[in-house]
């Protein structure tokens, strides 16, 4: 049995504002430690519950953020930029039985800590066929289309909301509860280690690969904070304006789509200029 980790940061224990998770700031290097932790409850919990391998990709920023040294020696871990399927990298081989969202977090435009889709602020709302879509629903889509079901989320209570309509199966973990975008409740790293450690164990039953679901074709729509973003976004291919700052477009697979939104927030974040956005 083969576990996948997506490893982003927003949602780990003790993370509230954008230092917390920003390359290079001391805050960031303190959260580092939090953040390795639950990842590694997850990974000790999933051998806990018969897992064979546990692979984790690190999907947060720079994705070079966990602490390859204090992860149990088991793990293996796919960590830089530049990937094919960029957060769920890995999941493509055939050989992955069941995923993990790790420190996820709630979809721009919603209610949540550090709440966001890809990029940090410029898009204020994302919908896959008219539902409002955090990073989570983006890559369940991705991942059933290789047959993997989603089998751990942890974040704040709000994402484990938001993961009741995307994996409505998986178990939860909530490390804090959210107060507004930018503080949170929180609970020390002890206890929600052994919080992800207990719900990873049990979670561990869950993964049994399925076949692959073909649920597009799929209709992606954007909203920025300025129009210009959305003027700047049409010149990726396929891409239309849909209103004076969303744009739209449709892929006929989940693989192509979240490519196709790569693609776009990278252009858009080329075209945010300082001070103004």
């Amino acid at each position: 049995m083969k576990i996948l980790i997506s490893a982003d940061m927003e949602g780990a224990t003790g993370v509230t504002w954008p230092a917390d998770v920003l390359p290079g700031t001391p805050q960031w290097e303190r959260c580092r430690a939090m953040f390795t932790s639950d990842v590694n409850a997850a990974v000790l919990g999933f051998y806990d519950g018969g897992a064979d391998q546990v692979l984790i990709n690190e999907a947060h920023w720079t994705m070079r953020n966990l602490l390859l040294e204090k992860l149990d020696a088991r793990a293996e871990m796919i960590t830089g930029r530049h990937k094919t399927l960029s957060m769920v990298e890995g999941v493509q081989h055939g050989d992955v039985d069941g995923i993990a969202f790790v420190g996820y977090h709630t979809g721009a435009g919603s209610e949540g800590v550090l709440a966001h889709t890809y990029l940090a602020n410029s898009i204020t709302g994302v919908w896959v066929n008219g539902t409002r879509a955090s990073e989570g629903l983006l890559n369940a889509h991705v991942v059933a289309e290789y047959g993997v079901p989603v089998i751990l989320v942890t974040g704040d209570d709000l994402t484990c909301v938001d993961a009741a309509g995307y994996a409505p199966g998986a178990a939860t973990v909530a490390v804090k509860d959210h107060v507004s975008r930018y503080a949170a409740v929180c609970r020390t790293p002890a206890r929600t280690a052994a919080d992800i450690r207990a719900a990873a164990k049990e979670a561990t039953a869950l993964a049994v690969r399925h076949d692959p679901v073909r649920g597009g074709p799929f209709t992606v729509e954007l909203e920025f904070d300025a129009a210009h973003l959305a003027m700047s976004a049409t010149v990726v291919p396929g891409v239309e304006r849909s209103g004076e700052r969303k744009v739209a477009y449709t892929s006929e697979t989940m693989y192509e789509g979240i490519r196709a939104f790569k693609a776009v927030t990278t252009v858009v974040s080329a075209a945010v200029e300082e001070q103004y956005g």
